[in-house]
């Protein structure tokens, strides 16, 4: 009976863990998405870059927080620092440092989507427990 009791939890746990894993990525894609809104509704040039860099600053706050606090494991922690990198590099060429032309103010809105495209790709090889914990910490800066 025990057997039967925990087979049935922790099939029930696999069960609930994949939806729960996929709103993890989608809500990172999300909120880049909903950064592009927001760059695409503003006129002015300025603005779009702060939008873009506070969105790039939330993102590293949440992945430092998680590393900081040990949450994910080494091989996580890893998979979170080629996300960083790959961000870093997008706010570098925002900024127009590093290596990096600055982008055009008339193409802000070009790089946004560029940004979540390539995000949403990136965000897939981070683990699902990372992007939940990405995704919490998100929502308690905010």
């Amino acid at each position: 009976m025990k057997t039967r009791i925990t087979l049935g939890i922790m099939i029930m746990m696999f069960v609930l863990s994949i939806p729960v894993a996929a709103g993890g990525e989608g809500q990172i894609q999300k909120y880049f998405n909903d950064a592009v809104i927001k760059v695409k509704a503003t006129e002015d040039a300025s603005m779009k870059r702060e939008i873009l860099n506070e969105s790039f600053e939330k993102m590293f706050k949440a992945i430092n927080k998680i590393q900081s606090f040990g949450l994910v494991s080494n091989e996580e922690s890893k998979g979170l620092d080629l996300f960083k990198t790959s961000l870093q590099e997008k706010q570098d060429e925002l900024k127009g440092i590093n290596g990096f032309e600055r982008v055009q103010d008339n193409q802000l809105n070009d790089f946004s989507n560029y940004v979540v495209q390539d995000m949403e790709q990136a965000s897939i090889t981070i683990s699902l427990v990372a992007a939940l914990l990405i995704v919490i910490i998100i929502i308690l800066i905010l």
